[in-house]
């Protein structure tokens, strides 16, 4: 089970790192609000999954999977906000941009 616990840990770790390189790399808040909603949700949720493996079944797994269930549901809620307000702000993505 640790070593289960500690693959999901890393793996969702790795994801987070890769949007985090990704914010800093990506031209306009449209990518980047894409990339980071995408890698972002599926780290968050590796490393809660590995979390609850770890935790084994008690009180605190149940605590982990909720917040894993908030975060899956709430994660694209936010982006999509994000980018709609940056839109009607009036920030467009530039042709020049897709490099």
């Amino acid at each position: 089970m640790t070593v289960l616990a500690i693959g999901l840990i890393v793996l969702g770790l790795f994801f987070l790192i890769v949007g985090s390189i990704g914010m800093l790399r990506l031209p306009n808040i449209f990518a980047r609000a894409h990339a980071l909603s995408l890698t972002d949700s599926l780290g968050a949720v590796l490393v809660l999954a590995g979390l609850a493996v770890y935790q084994g079944f008690s009180m605190n797994f149940l605590k982990i999977m909720v917040v894993l269930v908030l975060v899956y549901l709430l994660n694209p809620v936010i982006a999509h906000a994000t980018v709609r307000a940056a839109y009607r702000a009036g920030l467009r993505s530039s042709k020049d941009d897709t490099t």
